[in-house]
């Protein structure tokens, strides 16, 4: 027998997936996975198999291809007011996940600290822990999920060499503030302290406001890995495909590891991408498609004895269900997903400490008839 040793020992399949394969097993409508349930634009569609009948079919370069940097150049010009050179600046990825943990590889030693928010995505400490780094944790704010500040300053040391924030978050769905970069700015100012900003749901801010990135603010840029998915804005998740924004120094260095971690990317997507990208309004309407998602399914839980906190931003919402149970929030997913037919993601399972205070994310980036029959369902809890 081969002995195998765990660099992750205390690591199994994720939430997502054994959610998703529960809501599967039981026929359960599946409001867990973050993806959606409706199709991409048939324009994207056939710019992709345009570009594949037309040959696009070998290696795109290692950076990704020009046109598309290009775009997303203007496109972050355009709305942050931040200029990255396509050439030296902007990386595609293979998804958001594979570029934060690109960007952490490409910085992290052993026993440097990296700082992370809980709730956090759950992909970042695996990635932490692989690199040789520590994961120190600050809890947001109960309920608000707001960065208490004065507890970020508790655990700098002089080991700190990261932060990781996410704006808007998953899986609160809060969004950080330009308060909030100031405080960043002071926090990190004349260190050498680097950020990774994950910024998926960019494009997804309701009410409104704007989104704050840290590419914005020149004292963050400089020392920020800014990450974004075109998988969760435009409704194609399952072609993994995002970018890295970073300034040149850090660029050279997520590059080395991006390089031969996945090399290139999807190659006549990226064309597809760079022209889809020539309308505007393919990504300008996204928070009012999504706003309008957030308040149907708002308003039909009204009908549910949960409680549901706002969501400013993504596609997901938080619902605390003390008024149905005091099973803890995993235990409970599974019940509602078995014997109620819908299925959800326990909100403990993305705190490192497994804090459980009774809530569960919802995904309601799905067909309005998906959302009505869950809340079918779910108006029958008592």
């Amino acid at each position: 027998m081969i002995n195998v040793l765990s660099k992750l020992p205390n690591i199994s399949n994720s939430i997502f997936s054994t959610m998703t394969a529960l809501a599967n097993a039981h026929g359960a409508i599946n409001l867990s996975q973050g993806f959606p349930d409706f199709d991409c634009s048939p324009k994207l569609i056939d710019l992709a198999q345009t570009y594949m009948k037309k040959g696009y079919n070998q290696y795109a370069p290692m950076p990704g291809v020009v046109q598309l940097r290009e775009k997303i150049a203007a496109m972050v010009e355009k709305e942050q007011q931040a200029v990255y050179h396509p050439e030296k600046e902007i990386t595609i990825t293979a998804g958001a996940t594979q570029a934060i943990f690109t960007a952490i590889a490409s910085i992290i030693r052993p026993d440097d600290e990296v700082i992370c928010f809980d709730p956090c995505y759950d992909s970042y400490a695996p990635a932490i822990d692989l690199c040789g780094g520590m994961v120190k944790t600050v809890s947001l704010l109960p309920n608000s999920f707001n960065i208490n500040w004065d507890d970020v300053k508790k655990v700098f040391s002089h080991k700190t060499k990261l932060l990781i924030i996410n704006t808007p978050h998953n899986p609160t769905s809060s969004t950080l503030t330009d308060f909030d970069m100031k405080q960043l700015i002071k926090l990190t100012q004349g260190t050498d302290i680097f950020i990774i900003s994950d910024e998926v749901y960019d494009k997804v801010v309701f009410d409104g406001k704007k989104h704050i990135s840290v590419a914005s603010y020149p004292e963050l840029r400089e020392r920020s890995f800014v990450i974004s998915s075109f998988g969760k804005i435009f409704h194609i998740t399952g072609w993994k495909i995002g970018y890295c924004l970073a300034p040149e120094k850090l660029t050279i260095e997520f590059r080395k590891v991006h390089q031969y971690l996945v090399f290139s990317v999807n190659t006549p997507i990226q064309y597809a991408l760079a022209d889809f990208l020539s309308d505007e309004e393919e990504y300008r309407s996204l928070s009012n498609f999504f706003q309008e998602k957030r308040d149907f399914f708002v308003n039909a839980l009204q009908a549910t004895p949960f409680e549901i906190l706002p969501a400013a931003g993504s596609y997901f919402l938080l619902a605390n269900y003390d008024k149905i149970s005091d099973r803890g929030d995993l235990d409970f997913t599974k019940e509602l997903t078995i014997k109620h037919g819908v299925a959800t993601i326990p909100l403990s399972v993305f705190y490192k400490n497994r804090l459980d205070k009774h809530y569960i994310r919802f995904c309601f980036a799905k067909k309005h008839e998906t959302l009505e029959k869950a809340v079918e369902n779910l108006a029958r809890l008592k």
